[in-house]
Order: C-alpha cells, then structure tokens, then sequence
C-alpha cells in the first residue's frame, strides 16, 4: 500500500522494504523543514516495526537532493531569532544521526544529482545504488558558509585529507566513476537501471537474519572510536548474544541440511 506520509514525502513498504521517496521533484528534491522531519519520523517508526527489514531512500524526477531548500531558509533567515547553528541542530542532524545510528539497514537509490545536505543524505545511507547521470556537489563555500551535515565526518574518510579539502574548497563535482572509485557509491548503473538494481539489493539484505545484520551494523559504527583490541572484545560480545539466537541455530542447520534458511528475527 503507498501513502503520502507528507506532500513532500512518499512512503511505501512491501516484502519487508520500507521505500522513502523524497517528492519535490520541480526544485530537484530541496529539503525543507516538513521534509527533514518526515524522513526522521518514517525512519524512528520504521526502526520500532518487525515488518520492516530495510529501508530504500530515493527520490521523484532527475534529481536525488539539492541540500536545503535556500529560497526557505533565506525567508526564515529574516527573523529577529534565526540561527543557523540551531537549524543543523534541530532538523538537518537528527535525520543524518536516526540514519547512522538506526540498526536496519538503509539503502540510497541515487537517481541524479545531489548536493550539499544532499550529499551527505547520501553518505549517511548503509549502501548506495547510483545512476551514471549522478553527480555530487559541495557548494557550501560558493555561500560562504562550510560542509555541515555530517559532511566533514564523511568527506575525508572517503576521499583522504587532500582531495577532502580540494572538493569542498571548490566544488568540483565527484562523477559516479569518481564516487565508485572512492567508495563513495557501492554501484553505478544506467539511469533506467538504478530501481531495479536497489530492488536486487535491498531484497537480498531483506532476507538476511535481522539480529546479525544490526549488530553487525553496529559493530562497523564501532569500529570508527574503538582501538583494535576493543573491537575485538567488542565482537565476542556481540557473538554471545547471537549465539543464543533461534536465527544463529537456523542459520547452522540450514547449512547443514543443506537447504535455504528462513530468519525471523528471533
């Protein structure tokens, strides 16, 4: 069933794959108030839904996401009490950290351009499917403003220190050769390709045990803060709990038996 969660936001979810498509396609997906906090509820709800095993963010039209929607901001910029600081604290940034720190898995079908807090939509996302015609900006300093959203986190542990500070000083754009190279976008395909290849990887994530694909996901987020040898201990803990779970026990005797396995969460 597809629902209209906003008018900025579509929301549909069949076989276990939630589907948010940002829907602003005639200013290429700018991201406003309403929008940001759509996405954030769609997210926190899905994360408490069993139903629900991945969820795939895309977007209507030619373009993925503008970043935000500045004929919105300069309006609000207007009031007496506007801070901008506060605009990334309360809307921008709650979305990118429900995404990181969410345990289901969240994949980004990148159908064309994204900039800005566009682009670091897309860096929050687990694994990323993106159309040859994509392209990534960061135009932060053409406003005299920096990279926010989680962008600075993001930039230099794809790229490297110096061409982390050559794209954002410049804005040149990142191609989908480039983004695949860096290990920025997981695939690159033809546009008309980009739903179908999504659908291949989000139903294969779908049927994976649920339990391990979170605390797997939570690992890796780990592993950014931990020393090794933390990690490590960190990973037998994790074990110890899957170990005792009725998917770990399916998972063996499936193999076993030698036949497909059927996780339920359990």
């Amino acid at each position: 069933m597809t629902t209209a969660t906003a008018p900025e936001l579509l929301s549909e979810t069949k076989d276990g794959i939630l589907t948010l498509t940002l829907n602003r396609p005639e200013v290429l997906n700018s991201l406003t108030m309403g929008m940001m906090k759509g996405l954030t509820d769609a997210l926190k709800k899905a994360e408490r839904d069993k139903a629900v095993r991945v969820v795939v963010m895309t977007a209507a039209g030619r373009a993925f996401c503008a970043g935000a929607d500045l004929g919105d901001l300069q309006r609000r910029q207007a009031a007496k009490a506007f801070s901008l600081g506060d605009e990334l604290r309360n809307h921008f940034n709650p979305l990118i950290l429900q995404i990181r720190k969410m345990e289901k898995p969240v994949v980004g079908a990148i159908n064309g351009l994204a900039a800005g807090a566009g682009a670091s939509l897309v860096l929050s996302c687990d694994v990323k499917v993106c159309s040859e015609s994509a392209k990534f900006i960061n135009a932060f300093t053409k406003v005299g403003l920096v990279p926010d959203s989680g962008m600075t986190y993001f930039m230099p542990r794809y790229l490297g220190l110096s061409l982390a500070l050559e794209h954002a000083w410049t804005a040149k754009p990142i191609t989908p050769a480039q983004a695949l190279q860096f290990g920025w976008v997981n695939y690159v395909v033809a546009p008309d390709q980009v739903a179908a290849k999504t659908a291949e990887v989000a139903g294969e994530i779908a049927k994976a045990p649920p339990l391990s694909v979170a605390l797997t996901k939570r690992a890796i987020n780990r592993a950014f803060e931990n020393s090794f040898e933390a990690q490590m201990e960190y990973e037998a803990q994790l074990q110890e709990i899957l170990g005792k779970t009725k998917d770990h026990a399916e998972g063996v005797k499936a193999f076993l038996e030698k036949r497909p396995p059927q996780f339920k969460g359990e």
